[in-house]
Parts: C-alpha cells; sequence; structure tokens
C-alpha cells in the first residue's frame, strides 16, 4: 500500500501544476472568473484564444507524462508486475491534483488533457491510435469537446480491461489487473461527474461547440 501510496502523492504533485491558471495570470487574468469559470483546455481557448488554448493542452498532457516517467523511473526495475497499475495511481493521482488543486480552494480542471498525456505518451502505445480515434471523430463531427472527452475516458477503460484479460499487461497477475479496472472506473466516473453539466447540455442539444481554428464563444 505505501508504494501506491507514494504513486498517488508524486501524481498530485504534478497535477497541482495548473496551467490554465498559470498562463492567465501571464494575461492578466483569472482563468477561474471567465467563461465557465473552468481551469482546463476548453475555457482557456474560449477565454483566451486558440493559441494560448493549446498551450494550456501541451502543459496539462505533460503533467501526466513526467508523472508516469517519474514512477517508471522510480519503481518500475523494482516492482515489475505492479508497474502498470503504480502508473494508473500515478494517474489517478494527478486527475485529483488537476481537479482539486488544494491551493486553489480545490478549483480546476476537468483531467480531460492529464488523460491525453497518459495515452499519448505514458502508458501504453496502443492506446495512441485509440485515442486518436476516439477523441478527434467525435470533435470534428460535432465540435463538442465534452464528447470527444467523455468517449475517450470510457473508450480508454474498455481498452484497458481487454487488454488486460489478454495479457498485455503481463507480469502483472489477475488480481493486480482487477485493481486497475477499478481505478480507471472510478476514474472515468469521476469524468462523468465533472461533466455533468455538459451531460445535460449535449442532452438538450444546446452544448457549446469549440473551435481549433475560429473564434469561440467564452460565454
Amino acid at each position: 500500500m505505501g508504494v501506491r501510496l507514494l504513486c498517488l502523492l508524486i501524481g498530485y504533485a504534478f497535477g497541482m501544476i495548473q496551467s490554465a491558471f498559470i498562463v492567465g495570470r501571464m494575461r492578466g487574468i483569472d482563468i477561474r472568473e471567465h467563461g465557465s469559470g473552468n481551469a482546463g483546455t476548453t475555457n482557456a481557448m474560449r477565454v483566451m484564444g486558440t493559441k494560448d488554448g493549446l498551450l494550456v493542452f501541451f502543459m496539462d498532457t505533460f503533467k501526466s507524462f513526467f508523472a508516469l516517467f517519474t514512477v517508471q523511473a522510480l519503481l518500475g526495475a523494482k516492482y515489475p508486475e505492479l508497474i502498470y497499475l503504480l502508473k494508473i495511481y500515478a494517474l489517478a493521482g494527478c486527475v485529483l491534483g488537476h481537479d482539486f488543486p488544494c491551493y486553489m480552494k480545490f478549483r480546476g480542471g476537468k483531467g480531460v488533457a492529464v488523460m491525453a498525456g497518459f495515452v499519448f505518451f505514458s502508458f501504453h502505445w496502443t492506446f495512441l491510435p485509440a485515442a486518436i480515434l476516439l477523441f478527434f471523430i467525435p470533435f470534428l463531427l460535432t465540435h463538442y469537446v465534452s464528447l470527444g472527452s467523455l468517449i475517450l475516458y470510457l473508450g480508454c477503460f474498455v481498452l484497458l480491461v481487454i487488454e488486460g484479460q489478454l495479457g498485455v499487461y503481463a507480469p502483472a497477475p489477475q488480481s493486480v489487473l482487477i485493481e486497475m479496472y477499478v481505478i480507471m472506473a472510478l476514474l472515468t466516473a469521476l469524468a462523468y461527474y465533472r461533466h455533468r453539466a455538459n451531460i445535460r447540455r449535449l442532452l438538450r442539444g444546446n452544448e457549446r461547440k469549440t473551435y481549433i481554428f475560429r473564434k469561440n464563444n467564452p460565454k
């Protein structure tokens, strides 16, 4: 349990680096007082523009990359049968630090860019093509970031279970695999909870759209 807690804390430390807040301060604003009030990529893009929004996105993705890289470097050789589980604990800490930073009164983002860093760079190479399809197809078809984000989280959970049962994460035993599934299921549930207002708007058909190459309405 001690090594799991260590990975959780490593992730939380990296997750607390609030990119949207930092970039907003560089532009003379508090991102939490503009647009949706969310300290994440989508609101940053709507409020500060595509360039700053993409900067926030890449900064947030690299939070999970560095958290998982640190865990791999420190613990990979010592715990080969646990390393994928420990990476997921680091992801969980990173999401919690991003969503609930203690020094910002627990007002952060929604953890999507952090998950993007996890699947793009840090966990297993098979997640990269799947994540690109899971996020960008629904986003480019609808321009709803929230829809792509929700599909990304759910798809990554399903992919994790499928690959785990196929032996991709060997030598992890079945008990470790189940623990991995439970943590990812909880993170997916948290993402859906954090997007509950977006889900209501999607169901009503009045969710805000986001464009990469067009000016976005911050309201």
